[in-house]
């Protein structure tokens, strides 16, 4: 079984979009949060070791968010995600600890799974 992991969005229906996704991709321990507070809640409880993290959340951004759980004391990969796929958002998330940044009109695209799964995969 593959690793757990976090999506982290205010809208749900995009969190079920991205459920579906992962689940046919041998993913079974998946969580989900729709603010920093759930997510830092989440991971702190269940230690998952890759989180796809939007950008706009209700409570702060997901650049911030990202800081948070790549300083925990265990290994996790986080993928930033966001509707606007403004070019900066690449930097920004890679400044922030991210592995990458995928535009949410990409999620079906082979790259958000390339940058969850990782080199080692």
């Amino acid at each position: 079984m593959k690793g757990s992991i976090l999506v982290v969005d205010d809208d749900a229906s995009i969190r079920e979009l991205v459920l579906r996704i992962l689940r046919s991709r041998g993913y079974a321990a998946i969580g989900e949060a729709g603010s920093v507070a759930q997510a830092l809640e989440y991971a702190d409880a269940q230690r998952p070791d890759r989180a796809l993290v939007d950008v706009g959340l209700p409570d702060g951004d997901g650049f911030s968010l990202t800081r948070q759980l790549t300083a925990k004391p265990w290994a996790i990969r986080v993928v930033i995600f966001s509707s606007d796929a403004d070019p900066a958002n690449v930097a920004a998330a890679e400044r922030a600890g991210a592995v990458g940044f995928v535009p949410k009109d990409e999620l079906l695209s082979p790259t958000l799974l390339r940058l969850i799964e990782g080199p080692d995969r």
